[in-house]
């Protein structure tokens, strides 16, 4: 094996021959930015790496810009690593805990049982934050052993990091190294601080709001986001974790040994989601003599089929009769439907419903009468049936209609508000990594999503992988939006859903070929997901929401 390797820079052509060991950062310097966006990472045969790192292989090299989704991706992981590095500067012996996602920010809060957050502290912790930007310290991963990783962070207030080390039971622990400050090394940073000049960090809700640039405009920060009611189911689910006692990754997996345990744990998360959806019942109930609709909307795989009939069995335990209309059947027929920028159909914009005839039909029941409702055969026919079926709503009845788009108000510019009780539903997992690394909604989302096209569609991963940034799109511009609109909010995630996910989801992303361009997506996942051990899935009950997405459910779809 000599020792000079041959570079193909993509997306280009260009070859060129380095010695073995030479650092990414010296292969990309006559690599132009991709509309004045700095180049934050590569993907060496397709997967992702550290301009840090070094190249041992003959290799493809493709640049990863900040106007690209890892981009952003990877800037917001940096992000936090900056302000943990803060954290330890200002506060050296105090533990500070990433939570949640909140509009374009991450919320953060002491949790050590010392003073709750103030002004100050966001103001010091911006301050050191820029300071260290100033310095554009160099942040470099590393390796480690097992025992000497342990150790350290077990003595640096990261008991919850030194858990997970502790159960992934790895020889070698990766790191990342700036300035003194070590961190587990779970997927790319930037490779200088200095990169990292476009943030903010807040008091809010006596915690830390640190903001990041929206995708649109990765290096503006844009307007605030403030979203109450979006904090709140957070923080209820928050809560129900400290009531478990699970609130990261290795409380999860300790459970996972115990069989006894991990069904009483199944259990109870599937009885919390139980009472939340009789809650809500309750309250359209209440206003049963003003509400004959139930609209509820979410994104991409966060249970809304699921959580319907659920809410339909409560509705009918106090005497309704609901009637249940998925959206997905006013879809117009393939040809009808409007395209998107790259000339394909666009079945995430509201143009590709027929609208007109869902209003015609509602109009109609609301008169009492009787109406066929269009049936939509994705899987045989692929557009809408002859023959529909055929419903009413008398006194009691009730319309209970799911889709994303049931939440626009350009779906039911006829309907008065009072009419109509909303609901919006996305998987917002509580269960942190550790302390510094969160499990984004949108990764428990894909891993739903790739084993419920698997078990369904008989879709590969690959497919599912590639139509991912379309779905993306279509819901930052038709589904979030909306969010706020709602009357109430539903959080679909169970605590212990990865751990039966991955049990399907790994094979899967398994055979995603290092060739093509989403393997750096499915070895992230598969990475994401090897920090979990498996639930046992037979535990699972039949009307659970993760039986939508892994089969065997009591429901009919």
């Amino acid at each position: 094996m000599g020792n000079q390797l041959k570079i193909r820079i993509l997306p280009g052509n260009n070859i060129i021959s380095v010695p073995r060991g030479t650092r990414v950062t010296e292969l990309i310097k006559e690599v132009p930015p991709d509309r004045g966006l700095p180049i934050v990472a590569v993907k060496i045969c397709n997967s992702y790496a550290s301009l840090m790192d070094s190249v041992t292989v003959d290799c493809n090299l493709e640049p990863v810009s900040l106007g690209s989704t890892a981009g952003v991706r990877i800037y917001r992981n940096s992000l936090v690593y900056l302000f943990q590095l803060a954290s330890r500067t200002i506060f050296p012996d105090r533990r500070v805990v990433i939570g949640h996602s909140l509009g374009h920010g991450f919320f953060h809060r002491f949790r050590d049982g010392g003073p709750q957050a103030n002004e100050n502290d966001a103001d010091s912790f911006e301050e050191t934050m820029r300071t260290l930007v100033t310095r554009d310290l160099e942040i470099i991963p590393d390796e480690i052993s097992w025992d000497v990783a342990v150790d350290c962070f077990r003595s640096r207030l990261f008991p919850s990091t030194s858990q997970l080390i502790e159960e992934l039971n790895e020889p070698r622990v990766g790191i990342w190294r700036c300035d003194h400050f070590i961190t587990l090394r779970h997927s790319p940073l930037v490779p200088r601080t200095g990169i990292l000049k476009t943030f903010s960090v807040e008091s809010y809700r006596e915690g830390f709001l640190l903001r990041y640039p929206p995708s649109q405009t990765p290096d503006e920060l844009g307007e605030k986001d403030d979203e109450p009611k979006l904090f709140s189911v957070y923080e209820e689910h928050k809560k129900w974790g400290e009531i478990l006692g699970v609130s990261n990754v290795a409380q999860l997996n300790d459970l996972a040994r115990n069989r006894a345990q991990a069904r009483e744990f199944i259990q109870t998360a599937e009885a919390l989601h139980d009472r939340k959806i009789a809650e809500y019942a309750g309250l359209i109930i209440s206003k049963r003599d003003r509400v004959k609709a139930v609209m509820i909307a979410g994104p991409s795989s966060s249970g809304k089929t699921t959580f319907t009939k659920k809410l339909a069995l409560s509705l009918k335990s106090a005497g309704l009769k609901p009637q249940l209309i998925s959206l997905d059947d006013y879809y117009r027929e393939r040809t009808d439907v409007p395209l998107n920028e790259d000339g394909k159909p666009d079945f995430e914009v509201l143009e590709a419903l027929d609208v007109d005839l869902f209003n015609r039909n509602l109009e109609n029941l609301f008169a009492g009468k009787e109406t066929e409702i269009p049936i939509f055969d994705f899987k045989k026919v692929g557009g809408r049936l002859e023959k529909g079926r055929k419903i009413s709503l008398d006194d009691e009845g009730i319309l209970l209609f799911e889709g994303i788009h049931g939440l626009n108000p350009d779906l039911t510019p006829g309907m008065d508000r009072d009419k109509a009780f909303r609901i919006y539903i996305s998987a917002l997992t509580q269960l942190n990594l550790d302390d510094h690394d969160r499990i984004p909604t949108t990764d428990n989302r894909l891993v739903r999503r790739i084993v419920r096209d698997h078990q369904f569609r008989n879709y590969p991963a690959i497919d599912t992988l590639k139509i991912w940034p379309s779905v993306r799109r279509g819901e930052e511009k038709h589904i979030f939006p909306y969010q706020g609109s709602a009357d109430v909010m539903f959080n679909s995630a169970l605590d212990y859903e990865l751990a039966i996910l991955k049990v399907f989801a790994e094979p899967l992303l398994r055979t995603v070929s290092p060739v093509e361009e989403e393997y750096g997506e499915a070895r992230r996942l598969m990475a994401f997901l090897r920090n979990f051990s498996p639930f046992p899935v037979e535990e699972v009950p039949e009307l659970s929401i993760i039986r939508e997405f892994i089969g065997r459910s009591g429901f009919r779809y």
